[in-house]
């Protein structure tokens, strides 16, 4: 049951190319962008679909596999973890982040 306490779970596509990062460690990163979609009946009976934005990190065998096979406009179902941070930025504001660190991922809908 302890898997369940930071588990994430969402279908959606893509916004972006996999942007890639590679540390001195030799080790991989890649961030992304997901967008997933709800829709729903407003109180006129007009269809109504709101769209969220998710950020996505990938590490190690992970992030070489986005890399290799993931694009902009592609439909993906990622599972991973929730994860919070903050930094301080350039103007020296203080952001937060919210973003999920993806375990695996599953490219939806291809053919062949």
């Amino acid at each position: 049951m302890n898997s369940l306490r930071n588990s994430v779970r969402l279908v959606g596509n893509l916004g972006m190319d996999p942007e890639v990062k590679v540390f001195d460690s030799n080790k991989k990163m890649v961030r992304l962008s997901i967008a997933t979609n709800e829709s729903y009946k407003n109180d006129k009976g007009e269809k109504i679909t709101d769209t969220q934005w998710h950020n996505l990190i990938f590490w190690g065998t992970q992030a070489k596999l986005a890399e290799d096979l993931l694009k902009k406009g592609d439909e993906v179902a990622v599972e991973g973890k929730l994860a919070n941070r903050n930094y301080t930025d350039k103007d020296g504001i203080k952001r937060y982040v919210s973003e999920v660190i993806v375990n695996e991922f599953l490219k939806v809908g291809v053919k062949g």
